[in-house]
């Protein structure tokens, strides 16, 4: 997991902020370090001052003012929600002119910029939301739309992401976002480590896009059920042998087949298909040969293949059509 150069991430800590906007994403990292991730994480004050009082009363110190940074591509830059009636004052935008032109130059510098919640009035304050699609905060949907009416606003998602921009809903999405781009940047194993050990899974409304069943059916808290989705994870390259499986968690194969049923919703045989039926659609998307997806996924023949991907997706672009004919 380690790499020459860290990934940095800057959170902006604005006064008053919603404290769980920015320690659920910070924490997420967090959890990220301690597995191995190359992160380097910085906090930063709208000020100069290097201490702040959050909406809650606590006080956050050992900040680092925004004007002393530069971000660059592929750095990451959480921005948390704040007191409404904060952003809502005649003088903000004023007050705080230098940070949204400082805020504008990091997108145009193709910095990965993540609002959660009410964040995303800074986004829209900066100018970068134009013809873009965001969420925020259910109670400001009709103040935001009216304020920035060439900004799309999609109320029924929890997370949207528009080429370099990130939002998120509310604010426990915050968390929801975090998990998302650590799977994006890490991939699906690793951030369904960070969502065991935190023991939060991500949630989304049935209009969000797929999630990766690679953090599907996690939203249980049996340990042995976990251990099992991991090994299937890691190893359905291979035909899993349910005894081992059971074996593992120390259960009995009957046991077992029942209770992964009953917690995740879904059977074992199942499970792994969706797994394999993932994995070979995003082989199909590089230049690898359809006879190697399919002995990459545990599978006989590119016939076994086809049969799958026709099971259990309705519609493939013709691209992947052409490449499995």
């Amino acid at each position: 997991m380690q790499n020459n150069c860290p990934l940095k991430v800057f959170f902006l800590v604005p006064p008053e902020v919603q404290l769980l906007d920015l320690t659920g994403p910070a924490h997420l990292f967090y959890e990220a370090i301690n597995y191995g991730a190359n992160i380097k994480m910085h906090y930063l004050s709208l000020d100069d001052n290097s201490e702040t009082v959050s909406g809650a009363g606590i006080s956050l110190g050992k900040l680092e003012f925004y004007k002393n940074f530069e971000l660059h591509k592929n750095d990451l830059l959480f921005i948390p929600g704040l007191e409404s009636h904060l952003f809502f004052a005649e003088n903000f935008t004023n007050k705080y002119h230098d940070f949204f032109t400082w805020l504008k130059r990091q997108y145009k510098n193709e910095v990965k910029i993540c609002s959660v919640c009410t964040g995303t009035y800074l986004l829209a304050f900066a100018n970068i939301l134009q013809n873009k699609n965001c969420t925020t905060h259910w109670k400001y949907f009709e103040d935001f739309q009216n304020r920035f009416p060439k900004t799309q606003l999609l109320s029924n998602r929890l997370i949207v992401k528009d080429d370099t921009i990130y939002s998120s809903a509310r604010v426990s999405s915050g968390i929801d976002l975090a998990l998302f781009i650590l799977d994006e940047l890490y991939g699906s194993v690793f951030s369904t480590k960070i969502a065991k050990e935190v023991v939060i899974y991500l949630r989304r409304t049935e209009n969000d896009p797929q999630l990766s069943v690679f953090l599907q059916y996690r939203n249980h808290i049996d340990n042995r059920i976990h251990t099992v989705q991991d090994l299937l994870a890691q190893n359905f390259a291979k035909k899993p042998i349910i005894n081992d499986l059971a074996n593992s968690v120390c259960m009995s194969s009957r046991n077992l087949t029942r209770l992964f049923k009953k917690t995740t919703g879904i059977t074992i045989g199942n499970y792994l298909e969706e797994l394999r039926v993932e994995h070979a659609l995003k082989l199909l998307s590089t230049n690898t040969k359809v006879e190697s997806i399919s002995i990459a996924c545990g599978l006989k023949s590119s016939n076994q293949l086809r049969a799958l991907l026709k099971k259990h997706t309705t519609k493939l672009p013709s691209e992947l059509k052409k490449k499995l004919s």
